[in-house]
């Protein structure tokens, strides 16, 4: 059973690096890259970061598109993929730890006033501003899968009081959690912070527009490390051009890569990084291993997406 390798992320990793990450956990098996795909009209089992434009129309055998990540809005509604192929994302906990350092990195950049003092030692200044007291400042989280679940625990560690919403009803420890369209912005009026783990669904493409911004706490701070089209970029550049946001961290966006005449480049209140909170998938390679045998004794794959839903 052929698996075609389709990664195209050299700077992350390439197809041959892959392929000899997984030759161990599959030995015998047809492991092909797409620099050599071989016969594509056997090929049943795909493993990707994005789907290529026009590939799926290549692969009449396909049975399953194996992400090589965790957001998967691209394939589950691709008009180029039958219905009948399964999607399967990747549930890593090293991305995950990696997204919760990466949010709570900037939120403690903020919290111990990190750019004021860098901007005063710029000048010489000694310029002493007293940080933000931890177990008064609340941290929001939308979004408590997986990642989310492990964002907000590491705020939760560290003593911030955190909030959790999600559309239906979670229970975490130490987490005050939300749930449903009606609770979302009355929660964001209690945050400092809110920091996006959504997943990009028709319910939350452009959810973050002018009303969402407008029941954010006067001077709180955006962190979005779910997906781009979460976001109406004019209206959160007009909520921090008038002041009410006090700024807004963004590892995704609309369009990657970001224009480089793109307004948010250059905006003094926007932190922009080249999507990489999550960098790395390790243990990946166990579960597309573990996918691949199960696609081929005809069992269930794990981490199977809801088509319908898109997640």
């Amino acid at each position: 059973m052929p698996m075609l390798i389709d990664i195209a992320m050299p700077e992350w990793k390439t197809d041959e690096a892959f392929r000899a990450e997984l030759a161990p956990l599959l030995p015998g098996a047809d492991l092909r890259c797409m620099d050599e795909p071989g016969d594509l009209s056997a090929v049943t089992m795909l493993a990707t970061v994005g789907l290529r434009p026009g590939l799926a129309t290549l692969l009449p055998a396909l049975r399953l598109v194996q992400k090589l990540g965790a957001g998967v809005e691209t394939m589950v509604h691709s008009p180029e993929l039958p219905p009948d192929v399964q999607v399967a994302r990747l549930k890593s906990e090293s991305a995950a730890r990696e997204i919760a350092e990466y949010c709570v990195a900037y939120v403690l950049r903020f919290q111990r006033n990190m750019a004021l003092h860098e901007a005063a030692q710029a000048k010489a200044r000694w310029e002493p501003v007293a940080p933000r007291e931890t177990p008064a400042t609340t941290v929001g989280v939308l979004g408590l899968g997986t990642i989310g679940a492990r964002v907000a625990a590491a705020f939760a560690g560290l003593g911030f009081r955190v909030l959790g919403w999600s559309r239906g009803p979670k229970d975490l420890p130490g987490i005050l959690c939300r749930h449903g369209a009606g609770a979302l912005r009355p929660m964001l009026g209690e945050c400092d912070y809110v920091a996006s783990i959504l997943p990009s669904t028709p319910e939350t493409r452009d959810l973050a527009d002018a009303r969402f911004f407008a029941a954010m706490k006067p001077g709180a701070v955006l962190i979005n490390a779910g997906r781009g089209d979460l976001v109406v970029e004019a209206d959160l550049l007009a909520a921090l051009d008038g002041g009410h946001l006090g700024g807004a961290v963004l590892d995704v966006l609309r369009a990657e890569p970001l224009p480089s005449g793109h307004p948010l480049w250059r905006h003094p209140k926007v932190t922009i990084t080249p999507h990489v909170s999550g960098w790395r998938v390790t243990g990946g390679a166990a579960d597309v291993a573990e996918n691949y045998r199960r696609l081929s004794a005809g069992r269930p794959p794990i981490n199977l997406v809801d088509r319908g839903a898109g997640y």
